[in-house]
């Protein structure tokens, strides 16, 4: 399973008031672990940069000058993303201006189908909130020191170590961790994390009552010397 964890940065709030993508970041996971493959580029907006979007990312007019349009990079990263799922922190918003975008350059838009949003992931696991995303990589004690300003790459990095967090994946992964250290110290054989399971040391007490069991026995004794229950009687009286 191919999936992109994406984020996007815009000169403001508005897709279809003028505002354009400036940042694309994407990282690939496949089958929930990073691939190493990343998607980034910075865009020329071809339009100012309002005061209020370079405080928030710190990307200028000057520096994106030089940058490519995005007619330019539009088919490279259509192609980048291919079927993949995208997996995008309040996606309505990055998928407003990235539509935007794939409209006016006569391409196809990405359909809801193919986007998960970790915001609504979030909300239904933590109710309570916060659920930004540095709420979150507090939540499960992801490094976010580096986060002095929004950043398309670095966010979509955080939000993909976010995202395994929120599905269960690192937890559900401990126990081949620690099975594969077990076999590389020595143990011989197959190592899948599994543990032996071993009995009680005191039985817990049965939850029938006298009543019950003698109910069963009179049952069981209407069934005939033949009966399946018959067995697990003799080996209770032989246990």
């Amino acid at each position: 399973m191919r999936e992109i964890v994406l984020d996007t940065e815009t000169t403001g709030l508005n897709p279809r008031g003028g505002d354009r993508l400036v940042e694309i970041g994407g990282v690939e996971l496949v089958n929930h672990i990073p691939s190493g493959q990343i998607y980034h580029v910075y865009i020329n907006p071809e339009r100012d940069m309002p005061e209020e979007a370079y405080n928030v990312h710190g990307l200028s007019e000057e520096f994106l000058k030089d940058k490519p349009v995005f007619a330019g990079v539009a088919q490279e990263f259509y192609d980048f993303v291919g079927d993949a799922t995208l997996v995008i922190h309040n996606a309505a918003f990055d998928m407003g201006f990235i539509n935007m975008e794939l409209e006016r350059f006569g391409l196809p838009i990405i359909g809801n189908e193919q986007v998960l949003d970790t915001l609504a992931l979030a909300r239904r696991r933590h109710p309570a909130g916060p659920n930004s995303l540095d709420a979150l990589c507090s939540r499960y004690g992801i490094d976010n020191s580096r986060r002095t300003k929004h950043g398309a790459l670095l966010d979509a990095e955080l939000l993909a170590e976010v995202y395994i967090e929120l599905i269960g994946g690192k937890q559900s992964s401990l126990g081949l961790v620690s099975a594969s250290s077990e076999h590389e110290e020595g143990s011989s054989g197959p190592s899948v994390g599994a543990r032996s399971i071993q009995p009680r040391p005191t039985p817990l007490p049965s939850r029938l009552t006298e009543a019950e069991m003698e109910a069963h026995a009179k049952f069981v004794a209407k069934l005939g010397d033949e009966a399946v229950w018959r067995q697990y009687i003799e080996i209770e009286a032989k246990g």
